[in-house]
């Protein structure tokens, strides 16, 4: 499964009423650990088929990332039925995000 782009318009319909765990990556194209944590986003979305992986640009989207509380890049946020349950900021391995995964899958 592939790594979606949402933006304002779309966060609603692709993440709050998503029926399983959504990963949101919250980037920007001027930020290194964002780069860094871009490819290791697109492999564990096609490791676990059951999570939704979505991003959003916050330079296209600042409102959206202002609303969701993001104060720094990258952040991911662990959104289920709605709400997030969990949030992880800065750059992270494969394996911590996997775990973090694991936690809630």
């Amino acid at each position: 499964m592939a790594v979606t782009d949402v933006t304002e318009k779309t966060f609603v319909d692709e993440v709050l009423m998503a029926d399983k765990l959504v990963v949101v990556d919250y980037w920007a194209d001027w930020c290194s650990p964002c780069k860094q944590i871009a490819p290791i986003i697109e492999e564990l979305s096609t490791v676990y088929p059951n999570v939704k992986f979505v991003k959003v640009d916050t330079n296209s989207a600042p409102g959206l990332a202002a609303e969701q509380g993001v104060l720094s890049l990258p952040t991911l946020q662990f959104i289920q039925g709605g709400r997030v349950v969990k949030s992880l900021t800065g750059g992270k391995t494969k394996g911590a995000l996997k775990k973090a995964i694991d936690e809630l899958v």
